[in-house]
C-alpha cells in the first residue's frame, strides 16, 4: 500500500511538473511570437521612413540639378536619352498635376518616375512601352506615388497605397501627432481615428523645393 501511495504521488508529481514545462515553453513562444511581431513591425515602419527619406531627396537633387520639379520639367525630353514623346515633358508651373495613383502616362504625376528614372536618381525604365514600366511598390504591395493637397495638405505630398491602420497609425504617432487628420501625415478627413483592420492610402506632406 506504501508502495502505491508513493508512486501515485510521484506521478502526480511528474504531471505537474509537465504541466509546469508546458506552461513555460508556451509563455516562452508567445513571447518570441510578439517580439518577432514587433520586430516586423519596427522593420516596416523603418521602410516606410526610408521610403519619404529617400523621394525627398531625389526631388531635392533633381530640382538642384535642373531647375524643376520632377514631372513638371518642361525640358525633359531634350535633355535625356532614351525613349521620349511630346507628352512626356511637365507644364513648368511649379506643381506636380494629376491623381497620385494615376495609369495615364502623361500625367505629372506618372512623369514624376520617368524624369526621376530618366535623371538616374531612382532606378526602373524610362520607356513607357516596357512591361515593367510601373509606379514603384510599398512593403505593402500597394503603390508609391506623389501629388498635391492629399487630404487637405499643403505642398507636396508622397502617398503609400493600401497601407494596413495599425502600422500607418504607428508611423503618423513616431513621425507626427497619431491623428488620421491632421499634422503632415494623413489618411483621411472625415475622422481622427485609425480602423486598425482597414487599408489606408496614407499621405505625407514633404518638405522641397518648389512648394
Amino acid at each position: 500500500m506504501h508502495t502505491s501511495k508513493s508512486a501515485s504521488t510521484r506521478q502526480r508529481a511528474f504531471a505537474a511538473l509537465e504541466t509546469v514545462i508546458a506552461l513555460i515553453i508556451l509563455v516562452l513562444l508567445i513571447g518570441a511570437y510578439l517580439q518577432g511581431r514587433q520586430m516586423m513591425l519596427n522593420r516596416q515602419l523603418a521602410s516606410i521612413e526610408n521610403d519619404c527619406e529617400f523621394v525627398a531627396m531625389a526631388i531635392e537633387k533633381y530640382h538642384k540639378a535642373y531647375g524643376f520639379l520632377p514631372g513638371d520639367d518642361p525640358g525633359a525630353t531634350t535633355r535625356f536619352d532614351g525613349v521620349w514623346s511630346a507628352s512626356d515633358d511637365g507644364d513648368g508651373d511649379g506643381r506636380i498635376s494629376g491623381l497620385w495613383n494615376s495609369s495615364d502616362h502623361s500625367s505629372e504625376t506618372r512623369l514624376f518616375w520617368k524624369h526621376l528614372r530618366a535623371a538616374e536618381l531612382i532606378a526602373g525604365p524610362v520607356d513607357t512601352s516596357d512591361a515593367s514600366y510601373a509606379q514603384p511598390n510599398n512593403g505593402f504591395d500597394g503603390l508609391i506615388g506623389v501629388g498635391h493637397g492629399i487630404y487637405n495638405l499643403e505642398g507636396l505630398n508622397v502617398v503609400f497605397g493600401d497601407m494596413p491602420g495599425k502600422v500607418l497609425h504607428r508611423f503618423d504617432e513616431r513621425a507626427d501627432d497619431g491623428s488620421a487628420n491632421s499634422g503632415r501625415v494623413r489618411a483621411r478627413t472625415d475622422g481622427s481615428e485609425y480602423i486598425k483592420t482597414r487599408l489606408y492610402d496614407g499621405a505625407v506632406a514633404l518638405e522641397t523645393r518648389g512648394d
